[in-house]
């Protein structure tokens, strides 16, 4: 069954890690802070891509690493009391374990932008204002991207979004 599409969610299918980088610097471009970035997906589906895009277009000062051992990195940007929060949660068990790590304290803090891999790991610590991306392999080089805002602000960030990389 086809999915049905409207203003919360987008399907888009990205052809190479550039391109995935490249929609991630366009979506980086519209957050702020309290922003929440949810990503799904297998190992090696893009997560990290998308969110090393996403800091190059919020204009992070240092380019993103993928924090698996470490779970958390923080990145600024130049004289902004925002910081952008990249989260890995595939060590995590549980939303227990993810609140053990003081999420609860920047997700939705509005000098954090949150973008978190494996977020179905701590769903339940999730808020209700988020942006979730799920990733599945079509092909070698080929994923599919499934958008889906949740929130006033959320459905605003995907609708720009969907018009500055797409024109529609």
């Amino acid at each position: 069954m086809a999915p049905i599409l409207d203003e919360h969610s987008l399907e888009f299918i990205s052809r190479s890690s550039e391109q995935t980088q490249r929609l991630g610097a366009r979506l980086g471009a519209l957050l702020r802070g309290g922003d929440v970035i949810c990503m799904e997906g297998q190992l090696g589906s893009g997560k990290t891509c998308m969110a090393q895009g996403i800091g190059r277009g919020w204009g992070a000062s240092q380019n993103l690493i993928s924090p698996t051992f470490v779970l958390i990195r923080e990145y600024e940007r130049h004289e902004d009391p925002v910081k952008l929060q990249h989260i890995d949660l595939y060590r995590i068990g549980d939303a227990d374990e993810a609140l053990g790590l003081g999420l609860d304290e920047v997700l939705g803090n509005e000098y954090a932008i949150c973008v978190i891999e494996w977020a179905e790991r701590a769903q339940l610590l999730i808020p209700p204002e988020h942006l979730w991306i799920r990733f599945e392999f079509i092909s070698r080089n080929r994923r599919e991207l499934h958008f889906l805002a949740q929130g006033e602000r959320h459905t605003h960030v995907l609708r720009q979004f969907r018009r500055d990389a797409f024109g529609a």
